[in-house]
């Protein structure tokens, strides 16, 4: 496969969103939820926005070994947030140190040369329980439940690129919903499960529900404009991708089907305007060859 990279102001690579999760084969759904919840980060500067930098991508990779070896991304969360109590000089403690699995919901964490035992200061036992002898207030019931509904939304993601398992995975993010009734992501990907099993009218139900939640989502907006352009709705496919764009202008796939539909519409000028900023996104690879040729109509 293919690495395609720019570079930032220092000569140094870096990558988009798309191709870090190309790279390491994880869904750009799941990358920008994780950024979103400041779980992993970019910390490059690519002509005035952020990108990830090779390290960013190693921290992304150290993320998913843990995930695939069984260890759940709340837990992962807690340790990190531990971690952070114990070391607050340090910005991004997943980037920083290397985590490793102990086994039995474990981790030992390797610093400064050192591995820390499940006894050392540094690491946290997974098993442990948060409970304490006093009652759970009303806030601490609701932090559980966002927990829960975070570690459901997890679960779905791991299950729903297996076609097989697409049935498991739609009852994980269904145990989200009901846990957290506002959780967008889980009703955008919820939709997502059901476009791949071929049912369009659910899946459009679950992208609107999910824009109820949040005006902004992008996949959800991206998603209904897919669904609208293939059902000839090209004026709602446009309102839909350009409040996609709105949400991150630095969106490659919604310049790229934005240009494509403006050709359809005959509107040359702003279709041109559209292949410019994906040019500027995406310098290599088959769409920017495409794209220069049509700019250089």
């Amino acid at each position: 496969m293919a690495l395609h990279f720019q570079w930032a102001n220092r000569g140094v690579a870096v990558y988009s969103r798309a191709h870090t999760a190309k790279i390491l084969r994880v869904s750009s759904e799941r990358l920008r939820y994780w950024e979103r919840t400041d779980l992993v980060s970019r910390s490059a500067d690519a002509d005035g926005r952020s990108a990830f930098a090779f390290e960013d991508l190693l921290q992304v990779r150290s993320l998913l070994s843990l995930v695939e070896e069984g260890v759940s991304v709340r837990r992962i969360r807690r340790s990190l947030a531990a971690l952070q109590a114990r070391l607050p000089e340090l910005e991004s403690p997943l980037r920083a140190l290397r985590l490793s699995s102990a086994g039995s919901g474990r981790v030992a964490v390797r610093h400064d040369d050192a591995l820390m035992e499940p006894d050392g200061q540094l690491v946290i036992d997974f098993e442990s329980s948060l409970a304490t002898d006093s009652q759970p207030t009303p806030l601490e019931r609701e932090a559980e439940k966002a927990a829960g509904a975070l570690a459901w939304f997890e679960r779905g993601c791991e299950l729903d690129s297996e076609p097989k398992r697409l049935r498991e995975a739609i009852d994980a993010y269904r145990h989200a919903i009901t846990l957290d009734p506002g959780f967008a992501d889980a009703h955008c990907n919820l939709g997502t499960v059901y476009f791949n099993r071929g049912d369009r009218e659910e899946a459009r139900r679950w992208y609107e529900t999910a824009l109820e939640r949040d005006t902004s989502h992008l996949e959800a907006h991206f998603n209904l404009a897919n669904l609208c352009e293939e059902e000839g709705r090209r004026e709602s496919a446009v309102h839909h991708y350009k409040a996609a764009l709105q949400a991150d202008p630095f969106f490659p796939d919604g310049n790229l089907n934005l240009a494509l539909l403006y050709e359809k519409l005959e509107l040359r000028r702003m279709a041109r305007e559209h292949w410019r900023r994906y040019l500027q996104q995406v310098p290599d690879g088959n769409w920017s060859e495409i794209a220069r040729e049509r700019l250089e109509e």
